[in-house]
């Protein structure tokens, strides 16, 4: 009887070396202790730490999150409790467990995001840094550090001088060409980027007339965003030679699949957290279900496989 082959989900981001390609969005996850009663954090391939700045961050003012079709509006100003914090109260949960910890982290300025960087390398227990680059820059007006191409380009190669470990660009979608800003994080140091954050949107009361969020516009994440991501996922992965972490309205095993086969080498379930506590659990059992039905043992294999 021939030997039954075992299954292969593991897949490298840089030096990060993950059991299987599932892990969980940035403030979908809150800071891992939250879901630890729902499912076994080692069975994950990444832990995602909920956006940590320099000092706590009280985030918007209520009404924060909005419902919208296949999806949800959120504007919750990245409230955090600082990164001393998370390092005191939260990290030593983490590091009991075999699954690597991703710290997403943001700042007001280059100098701050270096700053955080510079401070999170200094710690045992966690494994890689995700920059979020869709964050107001007070240096140049409040626009955005993820949406002009000079001001990505020096905020990641600063960083990438601050920290010797993993480093991901989470980058914004509201961009005319994502490839772009794809290949600029790459020649500024990236080891790898991750699409998409959330989309602007905006929803009205149309009885008072006035914006259901407080902040007027919000990131719009869930089911609705998914073709998008696809999209832009494999947009980037004919522009970039690192891996792409994929993220988007990802549900299921299937939607999973989709974003791998548009070039992902792993994938963030966010929104999804919220409506199944062990979304990202089911997902991973979901790929290895399709990876035994299909014959396939090695999920490298699948990576980029779109036929297109």
């Amino acid at each position: 009887m021939a030997k039954k082959k075992t299954l292969n989900t593991k897949v490298s981001i840089g030096r990060l070396k993950l059991k299987n390609p599932v892990m969980t969005a940035a403030g979908t996850f809150g800071y891992g202790e939250e879901y630890s009663k729902f499912l076994n954090l080692n069975n994950l391939g990444a832990i995602v730490v909920k956006g940590l700045s320099l000092l706590p961050k009280q985030g918007n003012p209520p009404t924060r999150i909005v419902e919208t079709p296949a999806g949800m509006l959120n504007a919750i100003g990245l409230q955090n409790i600082g990164i001393e914090n998370f390092i005191k109260e939260k990290l030593p949960f983490l590091r009991q467990f075999n699954t690597p910890v991703i710290v997403n982290f943001f700042g007001d300025s280059i100098k701050e995001y270096a700053k955080a960087a510079e401070r999170l390398s200094r710690v045992s227990g966690i494994q890689a840094l995700e920059m979020n680059i869709s964050c107001p820059n007070r240096q140049a007006g409040w626009s955005i550090f993820g949406t002009d191409p000079k001001v990505t380009s020096k905020v990641v190669k600063t960083v990438r001088n601050a920290t010797d470990r993993t480093l991901i660009v989470k980058l914004s979608p509201n961009v005319t060409d994502i490839s772009l800003m794809a290949r600029v994080a790459e020649d500024a140091g990236a080891d790898a980027v991750s699409l998409i954050n959330t989309i602007t949107g905006m929803a009205i009361d149309i009885r008072t007339r006035k914006p259901k969020l407080a902040n007027i516009t919000g990131g719009l994440s869930g089911p609705a965003v998914r073709p998008v991501a696809v999209r832009m996922v494999w947009e980037c992965s004919k522009a970039v030679n690192i891996p792409i972490i994929g993220m988007g309205g990802i549900i299921s095993a299937e939607d999973a699949l989709e974003f791998i086969m548009a070039g992902a080498s792993a994938v963030a379930v966010g929104t999804a957290n919220f409506v199944n506590p062990r979304a990202a659990q089911d997902i991973i059992a979901g790929i290895r279900s399709f990876m035994s039905g299909q014959g396939i043992h090695n999920i490298k294999k699948i990576i980029g496989g779109v036929n297109a």
